[in-house]
């Protein structure tokens, strides 16, 4: 399963359409987030698949967790998300 990226410009709408898609394929997602900006549109995202997939009868866990990552030859944290069914 891949990872979904979030950034400060992603619409959180968009990614919560992409959550919720995986939650029903996968029963998981995961986002990774770089930076203030894209933790805050992650966290919204979140906030908005929990709505989509609530008349389904599935409720969401949410676990952050830390991600060393490089970009640009350069060691960066990410804050990443597990996204879970429960």
């Amino acid at each position: 399963m891949e990872m979904l990226k979030v950034s400060a410009n992603s619409q959180p709408k968009a990614v919560a359409g992409a959550i919720a898609a995986f939650l029903r394929d996968y029963k998981r997602a995961v986002l990774q987030a770089v930076g203030a900006g894209a933790v805050n549109q992650a966290v919204k995202a979140i906030a908005i698949a929990r709505g989509f997939v609530a008349p389904n009868g599935i409720d969401l866990v949410v676990i952050p967790a830390f991600s060393e990552i490089t970009i640009d030859g350069e060691e960066r944290t990410a804050i990443k998300f597990i996204i879970e069914t429960r």
